[in-house]
């Protein structure tokens, strides 16, 4: 089932097609907020969120254009909606034994974990480059998407993702790991 097909299903209340919308994108979704949240369970109310917003919205959505975007779009909001919240919120205290051993854990870098290397410099990058960064490498969105599911220009798009590539690079080549 076509995009347009697929909004014409929820519009007119069909029930498999709240099923197919979910099935269909869940995984992009949820991929984006856990990217942007770094956390799985709030990953997952985000993105509970976005498919109960796009279900109420889809009346005012534009059938002509593609699904995807603006999922994303809803989801991205949700991130920054949710870590906003988070930073309002005072940091849980930790046992003293946890901040003991978190020390104790750093190892070295193994020079074949490239993954697990692009994992931890992403998740040092500020919220927005994580954002567009997942948007336009992880979720494949054109600039012009991208600027639209963030709010922001194109021009301040193209500026966050050469500030997060820079940094990503920065990062890993201070770790020690060559790509």
């Amino acid at each position: 089932m076509d995009d347009p097909l697929l909004v014409e299903a929820l519009r007119s209340g069909d029930p498999q097609a709240p099923r197919e919308l979910i099935a269909r994108f869940q995984g992009v979704v949820f991929g984006l907020c856990f990217r942007m949240l770094n956390h799985r369970h709030d990953a997952e109310d985000a993105m509970q969120e976005t498919f109960v917003r796009a279900l109420r919205g889809i009346f005012g959505f534009d059938a002509s254009r593609p699904i995807r975007p603006w999922l994303l779009e809803i989801a991205a909001n949700r991130c920054r909606t949710s870590l906003a919240t988070r930073a309002r919120r005072p940091p849980p205290a930790e046992p003293s034994w946890i901040v003991d051993q978190a020390g104790a854990r750093e190892a070295p870098p193994d020079p074949d974990d490239l993954a697990g290397e692009l994992e931890l410099a992403l998740g040092r990058l500020r919220p927005e480059y994580r954002q567009v960064f997942a948007l336009f490498h992880e979720q494949g969105l054109s600039y012009e998407e991208v600027a639209r599911a963030v709010g922001r220009p194109i021009g301040t798009v193209k500026t966050w993702l050469h500030r997060a590539r820079a940094e990503l690079a920065g990062h890993l080549a201070s770790r020690g790991v060559r790509c």
